[in-house]
């Protein structure tokens, strides 16, 4: 009776402790995926966040210097000054009407001293900005002081979302007046909207208000990421920022905090189509002053948990089920030595008895012990081949493989290997595959650049046009890594600029062919980069104009603005940018920049 109720006891305690160590063990393995997961999207979200980062200061830098180079137009200062004269604002309509279709922005419009717009690229249509008054605006009051501005709004007339850059148009020191760009970001949204939806995640962008005005989900628009007080309502129908459209709270939780220390948050956000659990990381753009947020969604991460916790507690049964057999075996090998030691004693102790009688006997009573002790083993190992096959074949499958991978430090085959798992069981349809590219554009911040590289970045841009036009293309790169100082995105501007206007000028031409070399200057410690056409060349009356702003030998295409502009980029890197003729025909565009770093590869 005391030996059953301890086995009874035994086995209880037996099943506590399995029991304990499967919930430990789904615990530790649950803490585990969740925070290795958390831990790979937001590496994954540092990468992402980058990048549309990039994209969307790309999309607007390239609208930054188009006030600038516009306000020192003569045309404008003559319209502002003569504000009476039909002809004159007619002609400066016209003008802002071309320029807002050939730099594809939303719009343009020119404004006198008082804040009031005289001539507008939307003359002709039915809510265009002339007459209209601006003074209120930010970017209007920062141009009048004579520095370029820049602001996000919605327009009071157009009620359409817009940034803007505004530069003052001088006469002799003195502002007439501000010349303003309106850039539609309802586009940068939809090409960011498809970015985030390649790279599965979700976006928002606040501004200082923490008030969201772009975004990949249309119900976030126009909320508010803090609770709106009266005095903050109030400020913001005092700017008109947001024009008319209302604005209201982000149901949101835990509440937001834009002071929070914490890179990463999780946050539970509710919308018309339900609550839906987001890991959020936000940087700042300094020169937007916006903060731009990815929220990467938590579902498939915790969609993937009950596969991974049945495959632990399967493998933890496994393992389980492993040592009871060991013990089990390690039992009935003592057992089977017990017997064994028990029926040897008795044999000696009866052979010992009838050892001077029978030898016969003894030798009969002998290969009954042989005989009994191999039924005893046989019978034993038929038993536990029958009862532990199967799962001994299962457990074998499962621990060569674990053992392989486990001997072998291979944790990412590992990882791979469930990630197919959980792709073929739950998420085969959610895969897709992306390679977000992008004319870009410069954040202001200079580095080292690979100039055999910035060349090939911009020739991946005109390459379409080139096999269009049937142009034959030639390389001579360094032998060796070149580099100069400066920003990528700008010199990868001026070289498509430069390379588009050669295919340009060989539409004529019955040889077409462009030789593009990056060379080494023999006198000084600069990097020349050539780009030769086949064209008609540069006319010698024209030499001396080409780079001026407004200047250009096409009526039909571009306002000439293309070279100015790359003559002030490459000036601001140090560096100049010369024309001349071959002698055989065609124009030679030379790029001569100071060296950073060089390494032949000869050497």
């Amino acid at each position: 009776m005391v030996i059953a109720t301890t086995k009874i006891q035994y086995k209880i305690l037996l099943s506590i402790i399995l029991i304990a160590g499967l919930l430990l063990t789904l615990f530790t393995s649950q803490w585990y995926w969740l925070n290795k997961g958390k831990n790979d999207i937001a590496a994954q979200s540092e990468k992402q966040i980058n990048e549309l980062v990039l994209f969307i200061d790309q999309q607007l830098a390239q609208f930054e210097i188009i006030p600038e180079v516009i306000a020192t137009n003569p045309i404008l200062q003559e319209g502002l000054l003569a504000q009476k004269d039909p002809q004159k604002i007619a002609q400066l309509n016209a003008y802002l009407s071309e320029l807002q279709e050939v730099t594809e922005s939303s719009d343009i419009y020119l404004t006198d001293a008082l804040g009031v717009a005289i001539a507008a690229s939307n003359w002709q249509q039915p809510n265009t900005f002339i007459n209209q008054d601006y003074s209120f605006r930010p970017y209007f009051i920062e141009a009048l002081s004579g520095r370029a501005g820049r602001y996000y709004a919605v327009g009071t007339s157009s009620d359409k979302r817009g940034f803007y850059f505004s530069n003052p148009v001088l006469h002799n020191g003195v502002v007439l007046g501000v010349i303003v760009v309106k850039v539609d970001i309802g586009v940068i949204e939809q090409q960011s909207t498809g970015i985030a939806i390649a790279g599965q995640y979700e976006f928002m962008i606040s501004d200082p208000d923490d008030i969201i005005f772009l975004s990949s989900i249309n119900h976030w628009r126009f909320r508010s990421l803090a609770p709106l007080s009266q005095a903050k309502r109030f400020a913001l129908n005092t700017s008109k920022r947001y024009a008319t459209r209302p604005i209201s709270e982000l149901a949101i939780k835990p509440p937001y905090n834009a002071l929070a220390e914490a890179e990463l948050h999780t946050y539970q956000i509710t919308s018309a189509n339900g609550s839906e659990t987001f890991l959020e990381k936000n940087k700042l753009m300094p020169k937007a002053n916006w903060t731009l947020h990815v929220l990467a969604p938590l579902k498939p991460l915790y969609k993937s948990l009950p596969t991974i916790m049945l495959l632990t507690a399967s493998l933890y049964l496994l393992l389980v089920l492993l040592i009871l057999y060991a013990i089990e075996r390690r039992k009935n090998l003592r057992r089977m030595l017990h017997a064994h030691n028990l029926l040897e004693q008795r044999v000696k102790e009866r052979t010992l008895e009838l050892e001077q009688a029978n030898t016969k006997l003894k030798d009969t009573q002998d290969e009954l012990i042989q005989a009994a002790k191999l039924t005893v083993i046989g019978s034993l190992s038929a038993s536990i081949n029958h009862e532990l096959n199967q799962p001994l074949a299962a457990l074998r499958s499962y621990a060569q493989n674990t053992q392989t991978f486990l001997g072998r430090n291979m944790f990412d085959d590992a990882k791979n290997n469930l990630k197919i798992m959980i792709e073929l069981t739950d998420r085969l349809a959610d895969i897709i595959a992306q390679f977000k590219s992008f004319t870009r554009k410069s954040q202001g911040k200079d580095n080292a650049i690979e100039i055999e590289q910035a060349i090939e970045q911009a020739l991946t841009i005109v390459q379409p046009e080139i096999d269009k036009q049937g142009v034959k293309l030639c390389k001579t790169m360094l032998k060796g890594k070149c580099q100069i100082w400066g920003d990528t995105v700008r010199l990868q501007q001026v070289l498509v600029n430069v390379i588009s206007n050669a295919i340009v000028a060989m539409q004529q031409s019955p040889m077409k062919r462009l030789n593009i070399t990056a060379s080494k200057a023999t006198t000084s410690n600069k990097l020349i980069i050539s780009i030769q056409d086949t064209g008609p060349g540069v006319r010698e009356g024209q030499m001396s104009k080409i780079f001026e702003p407004y200047f250009t030998t096409n009526e039909r295409q571009g306002l000439g603005l293309g070279l100015s502009i790359s003559q002030r980029i490459i000036e601001s890197m140090q560096g100049k940018i010369t024309v001349e003729n071959d002698v055989e025909g065609g124009a030679i565009f030379k790029i001569h920049l100071p060296i950073y770093l060089y390494e032949d590869a000869r050497t």
